[in-house]
């Protein structure tokens, strides 16, 4: 069981973090970028992968082991995501995969998930959730050497709509793994600028259709599976990044 109070004082501690790296970047280069007048984060590095990443609200992504049986820009909230529906290879399981990848230089992840909340709601007259906990993933990508496995921290919950009940799992992706939470790509972001490059990300959450109001860890194996074959596949594609190499 999550207790309350614990996630408070991880999270205060977590912008702690955030606020005391913040000075550490000033203390490097923003005494030099006030001298000179060259603000690193006026002018920041160009996304290297924004081509690919754009392209995949037009076409989405291709996933070993699942078919796509429609894709589509979806507009969800103040953005546009990809709106894939996926049936698995050799069974009859089926999933509703979303993408918003980031759009520009400047843009980074913010309330995706609120948004996502307000279109389900929408779109299916309710959206409760319930049985929230944590999960975890493990991503095996290639490199120069042996494979390497990256971890990802997503959230797993149960979705109840009208119609629908939903097993959901959301994380943003980054080229060398992923989180729920926007501030890990800030921090990764701010780091990979001095650097001169960026991190680009992805925000996902996965829907997989579920008994009414059933146990949603009966539907974790096949969200985990799925979860880490998207990872996989962005990491390989529009997320790969330089930033894997200094």
């Amino acid at each position: 069981m999550i207790s309350l109070s614990k996630f408070l004082k991880e999270k205060q501690w977590t912008y702690v973090a955030v606020l005391l790296l913040l000075l550490l970047l000033l203390i490097i280069g923003g005494v030099p970028g006030y001298l000179t007048g060259r603000w690193q984060w006026k002018q920041p590095p160009p996304v290297t992968s924004l081509k690919e990443l754009k392209q995949i609200r037009k076409t989405g992504l291709t996933l070993p082991g699942w078919q796509t049986i429609e894709q589509a820009e979806q507009p969800i909230g103040e953005h546009k995501w990809s709106l894939q529906i996926l049936k698995k290879a050799d069974s009859q399981n089926q999933a509703i995969l979303l993408l918003l990848p980031q759009n520009g230089p400047m843009d980074q992840p913010e309330v995706e998930w609120t948004e996502v909340n307000g279109w389900g709601k929408s779109r299916w007259g309710k959206w409760d959730i319930a049985q929230y906990r944590s999960a975890g993933l493990t991503v095996k990508y290639p490199s120069s050497g042996p494979s390497v496995e990256t971890k990802v921290e997503a959230r797993f919950f149960r979705v109840s709509t009208r119609q629908e009940t939903f097993a959901a799992l959301q994380w943003y992706a980054l080229p060398d793994g992923g989180h729920t939470s926007p501030i890990r790509w800030f921090l990764a972001d701010q780091v990979a600028q001095w650097h001169k490059h960026r991190t680009p990300w992805v925000a996902v959450s996965i829907l997989i259709p579920m008994e009414p109001l059933g146990q949603v860890e009966t539907a974790w194996p096949l969200a985990q599976s799925l979860g880490e074959t998207v990872q996989a596949t962005l990491m390989a594609g529009p997320l790969a990044s330089t930033s894997r190499v200094h």
